[in-house]
């Protein structure tokens, strides 16, 4: 069975695994670094991490238009539901559940969460998924280092997904001491670039990581894919 990741830019990445279509974080509408608008990708699931706009994006809109069903912290799905998308499902960190593409599990993560109208989006979560064919998949998204990566990385990872562009997530030296907690097969970096705020060299990061750890690094340009 072929996994295959998209990074559209930002934090946005869409998952195909299984004959099913995953978009997480859609930020399109306003994203400079985006490589698509919101009307032409598809979906049968839709994962948000936290309550911010740029995180949230058009997932009210993909959704209703294709159908998808919502999954994230309790907060946000029903905050979406309020929005009037009909299908959402809501789990809490530690959380797991199997859906149709594969076991879902929400981890910790350290950032905010409040939601684009000011409500209460509950707690910050990454994702990590054992897909059908048992690979693991961590996607870190917004968050700053911590100890219990460690743990994620117990899984055995095939793939993490983590940032790298600091001010508001990891920076490069703790994205390098992240990938060391996880030890995965193959890191990819996102969430830098998209602003100059974020601005980060992707090339120089990835030469330490291969220069100090086991794991392959991938660098994408927004709307290039890594199959797995």
């Amino acid at each position: 069975m072929t996994n295959r990741l998209t990074w559209y830019g930002h934090a946005t990445l869409g998952l195909e695994t299984g004959g099913y279509k995953l978009i997480v974080d859609p930020y399109f509408s306003g994203n400079p670094a985006a490589s698509t608008s919101p009307e032409a990708v598809e979906a049968d699931y839709i994962l948000i991490s936290h309550g911010h706009g740029d995180h949230v994006g058009d997932g009210v809109a993909i959704a209703k238009r294709t159908g998808a069903t919502v999954i994230s912290n309790d907060e946000i799905a029903n905050w979406f539901a309020r929005q009037g998308v009909k299908k959402t499902h809501g789990q809490h960190l530690g959380g797991g559940y199997k859906h149709p593409f594969g076991y879902l599990k929400l981890t910790f993560a350290i950032h905010g969460s409040a939601l684009p109208d000011g409500s209460n989006g509950g707690n910050p979560a990454g994702f990590l998924l054992t897909t059908n064919d048992g690979r693991k998949i961590y996607m870190a998204q917004d968050t700053g280092l911590f100890g219990d990566m460690k743990l994620i990385g117990e899984e055995g990872l095939d793939l993490a997904v983590i940032p790298i562009g600091d001010n508001y997530t990891m920076g490069p030296d703790d994205a390098l001491r992240a990938v060391k907690f996880l030890q995965p097969k193959v890191v990819i970096p996102i969430h830098y670039n998209t602003f100059p705020l974020l601005a980060q060299d992707e090339n120089s990061w990835a030469s330490r990581v291969e220069k100090e750890t086991k794991t392959r690094v991938v660098i994408l340009k927004p709307g290039e894919s890594y199959s797995l």
